[in-house]
């Protein structure tokens, strides 16, 4: 017999709270958070309107596309938030450990050496695959490129025109995003 958590979880998949609400919530604010940090529509009070009606409308545009195209990210989207909190919390555990043999106020002391500046953007390759490897492997690939079924065997169908021009698309958007951060920094240390 299943205990009241369980039967509670149950039910509220049943509802489809994990493959559309949750995820929606969660989408919708982080659309409002950014908009909010960006200021794209101002700062005065009716922004604060066109911020929640913008994100509202993009995560549910966002969301609604797996029901309508036939997609269940259900599974693949709660081993994805699985995996990536079990890799946070491993990291976690061994900064714990770490801080029992370095200095009260280590997070400080990091800042002021150089050597943690140096390697920022190793730190950022190494988050950045690891961020690659728990989306391969929670299944999640299979939802960003359908065509590509990794594990299965399949690839026949994946190197279409669609996902050549949307990886070219990706690799574009993250390069001018490195380009403007690596630019932005050095102007900055002048």
């Amino acid at each position: 017999m299943a205990n009241a958590f369980e039967t509670v979880i149950l039910k509220m998949r049943d509802l489809g709270m994990f493959q559309f609400l949750l995820p929606f919530m969660l989408t919708t604010t982080i659309f409002y958070g950014l908009l909010r940090k960006s200021k794209i529509f101002g700062e005065e009070f009716r922004a604060i309107t066109v911020n929640a009606v913008v994100s509202l409308v993009a995560a549910f545009m966002v969301w609604s596309a797996p029901i309508i195209l036939g997609v269940n990210i259900e599974t693949s989207l709660a081993s994805f938030f699985l995996q990536g909190t079990s890799a946070t919390l491993i990291v976690l555990v061994g900064l714990l450990m770490a801080s029992m043999f370095f200095p009260p106020d280590l997070a400080t002391e990091l800042q002021k050496l150089d050597a943690v500046k140096k390697h920022g953007v190793a730190i950022l390759v190494m988050s950045i695959l690891a961020l690659l490897a728990i989306t391969v492997s929670s299944g999640l690939v299979n939802v960003f490129l359908p065509g590509f079924r990794f594990g299965e065997g399949g690839t026949a169908t994946f190197w279409t025109d669609e996902t050549i021009s949307s990886i070219a698309m990706i690799v574009l958007l993250l390069g001018t995003v490195f380009i403007l951060v690596w630019g932005g920094g050095k102007s900055e240390s002048k």
